[in-house]
């Protein structure tokens, strides 16, 4: 019977895959009597093995397929994944702003929009190029996103199950786990304290957990937050784009990651290693596959070159998902996540697009999110990097060829149109995007994983940053200079002597408020009181 279901299902699917495609699909399109050439951007994450992000198979397929049937020439454009300003900064100042910007971080296009990189926008002439897109946003709820002081700039992508987070994950050695008495992961943290004290003590490791500097500005402190949280305090200080240094969830943070360290969880030299989540050149990255550290974290995707790595080097080692509730401590520590944004990429033009640019990268967006498109763009080729299974959806094979499949099926092209593969339901979703060639399938792991999230967000305990409706100039002047200072700051108060640690915190406290961050949470908080930002959700 479960069978049965399962494939009506995904009937249901494709005759509704079908439906849209032939009912959207805009029918008024005519070539451009002249050649249009657009710049699109796509992330390059400088991944071994891969093809080049700005030229290859897939690239080229969406030339032949779109560009050469309405003479628009579609012209791909590299951009460091973990140097994303810096790259589109040059590329503005040079005049050569990509047509289509797009960043998954809020604070960066406001920015763009504000320098005057981006063109205002009119949504009903994007609805008549772009109707499925532009549709999408409506049933998504996202209109309310596309403006910033007053003026239309942006519109946004589809992000699925936005507030479970489930397309990342933290593997744990559950062997170890076992060699020192647990049958199941941590289910809390004095489940985890407990079991890496045991690990040092069994002479398993030396120091069981990575560690670096931060290199970004988002703290992960949203489990330190009390439940539920001020909303005007969540407004100043919740961001991607500044850490939130003098706000009290971060001593708390930093408080606890001080102790771990001095209970030995930690290199002493971790402030000279690189902490850059997911980056091939990752200190935390290679000691986790050196079989060295209990626990290391990524996107899943079909393949995962470090975890293909981690088992040629510890082909016995059995690994598990680590829980969500690992974290939680009465009073510290609530287990409340960073929900994603309810969107995907935030898209934004070029105030240099002329009016034939924008309609032909309008024009991409809408052939793009067409189900038959888009189905090729994320699978491929059917018996080459993919096959249907019996339930008549795709399962993804190991290919390496011509027709190879960019990082995370070719997500970062896709992105134009959703931030993640979408299949069916969460359970199909999940199984086609579950790791495959690995000694251990991690399907039943991730979807368990998904539903303990699912658990915390409707709780109300998963929700994002505030999104502002103006732009907060403080933050583009004293962004950079206040990571800096973080950096500075994490190393000392997570190395200092425990005694020493609620006066340091003090001091620099309050040299990061004079550094400028006052001024940005006094123009976050004018912004949220003058009705200009996102609430929180209501909590159930």
């Amino acid at each position: 019977m479960k069978k049965l279901i399962s494939l009506l299902l995904a009937l249901c699917l494709v005759l509704s895959l079908a439906s849209v495609a032939s009912a959207d699909v805009p029918t008024d399109w005519e070539p451009f009597a002249e050649r249009v050439k657009i710049t699109v951007p796509v992330y390059d994450r400088s991944k071994v093995g891969y093809p080049a992000v700005d030229d290859n198979y897939w690239t080229q397929w969406i030339q032949k397929e779109f560009g050469d049937k309405y003479n628009i020439d579609v012209q791909y454009v590299a951009i460091p994944r973990g140097d994303v300003m810096t790259k589109y900064s040059m590329l503005i100042a040079a005049e050569e702003t990509p047509t289509i910007l797009m960043e998954y971080d809020y604070p960066k296009v406001a920015q763009w929009a504000n320098d005057g990189a981006m063109t205002e926008i009119n949504l009903e002439e994007f609805a008549k190029v772009a109707p499925t897109f532009y549709q999408a946003m409506v049933d998504n709820n996202q209109l309310g996103y596309t403006d910033i002081n007053g003026k239309t700039y942006f519109v946004l992508t589809e992000r699925p199950y936005y507030d479970t987070t489930f397309t990342y994950a933290t593997f744990v050695r559950m062997d170890w786990l076992r060699q020192v008495g647990y049958d199941h992961v941590p289910q809390s943290y004095e489940e985890t304290k407990d079991a890496m004290n045991k690990i040092i003590e069994a002479g398993i490791t030396k120091q069981p957990l990575g560690l670096g500097v931060p290199t970004s500005a988002y703290i992960t402190n949203f489990g330190f937050r009390d439940f539920p949280v001020d909303e005007a305090e969540w407004a100043m200080h919740s961001s991607l784009g500044t850490p939130g240094f003098s706000w009290y969830p971060t001593e708390r943070m930093l408080k606890r990651t001080n102790a771990e360290y001095h209970m030995g969880w930690y290199s002493s030299e971790f402030d000279l290693e690189k902490d850059s989540r997911g980056a091939s050149t990752d200190q935390t990255q290679t000691d986790f596959i050196n079989g060295v550290t209990y626990s290391y974290g990524g996107y899943i995707a079909n393949n995962m070159p470090w975890l293909d790595a981690f088992y040629q080097n510890n082909p016995d080692a059995e690994l598990a998902i680590a829980s969500v509730y690992a974290g939680v401590e009465e009073g510290v520590n609530t287990g409340a996540i960073r929900a994603d944004n309810p969107f995907g990429m935030i898209v934004g033009f070029s105030s240099l697009a002329t009016e034939d640019q924008l309609k032909a990268a309008w024009m991409l967006m809408e052939w793009m999110i067409q189900p038959e498109n888009l189905f090729t763009l994320e699978n491929g080729i059917e018996g080459e990097t993919y096959k249907l299974n019996d339930m008549g959806l795709p399962e993804m094979l190991e290919y390496e060829g011509e027709h190879m499949l960019n990082h995370n099926n070719n997500i970062d092209m896709t992105c134009l149109v959703h931030a993640s593969k979408k299949v069916g339901t969460i359970e199909q979703t999940i199984t086609q995007m579950s790791p495959v060639g690995l000694p251990q399938d991690f399907t039943q792991m991730l979807i368990d994983n998904y539903y303990e999230l699912r658990k915390l967000a409707d709780k109300g305990l998963a929700y994002s940053d505030p999104v502002f409706a103006v732009a907060i100039e403080s933050e583009s002047e004293y962004s950079a200079t206040l990571l800096s200072l973080y950096q500075e700051y994490y190393a000392k108060l997570v190395k200092c002597d425990p005694a020493e640690f609620d006066a340091l915190y003090a001091q620099f406290s309050q040299e990061f408020l004079d550094a400028g961050y006052q001024e940005i949470i006094d123009e976050r908080l004018a912004a949220y009181e003058a009705g200009n930002t996102t609430k929180l959700p209501v909590a159930p």
